[in-house]
């Protein structure tokens, strides 16, 4: 629950909460610690019918960045027990739990925060991602840190995976 620790009041835990028992659901329906990012999908928008097919990828990004699930060849592994996540009956996530802001995101907002114009950012982000052959959350790091802006907790997310 240690996502949970970072909220102390209001709608904010709450969001936090129906973004874990929307992510906790189709790993429970499935009985499984590990999806296909595939299933994850079908899961939420066919199945249960909470998102269309694209607002449930962005839900697999959101709980990437909130460190609720990780991707591992494909397929994303939940780092909660989701059957610790009480689904209530008639339970159905709102949507802004999609509003979240990912990795990339964030990276971006920190750069721009400090000074340097969006447009600019994202298109020198896009050539070091290109010229590295590394995510774009990668590139953004690096574009960050050469840009001398504090980014530290979200260039290790941005990172993992990486070989050294």
């Amino acid at each position: 629950m240690e996502t949970l620790d970072r909220f102390t009041t209001g709608a904010g835990e709450l969001e936090v909460m129906s973004l874990r028992r929307a992510v906790a659901a189709p790993f429970r329906q499935r009985g499984v610690r590990q999806l296909n990012e595939n299933e994850f999908v079908v899961a939420l928008s066919l199945d249960r019918e909470w998102f269309s097919p694209d607002q449930a990828q962005r839900l697999a990004d959101v709980a990437t960045t909130e460190g609720l699930v990780e991707r591992i060849e494909g397929e994303l592994a939940v780092t909660f027990d989701p059957h610790d996540v009480d689904i209530p009956g008639g339970f159905e996530p709102d949507e802004s739990i999609l509003q979240r802001r990912t990795t990339f995101e964030r990276l971006l907002a920190a750069v721009v925060d400090a000074g340097v114009e969006k447009r600019e950012a994202v298109g020198e982000i896009n050539q070091l991602q290109a010229e590295l052959a590394v995510s774009v959350e990668a590139a953004a790091a690096l574009y960050a840190r050469r840009r001398g802006v504090e980014v530290t907790d979200l260039a290790a997310r941005a990172t993992e995976g990486l070989d050294g």
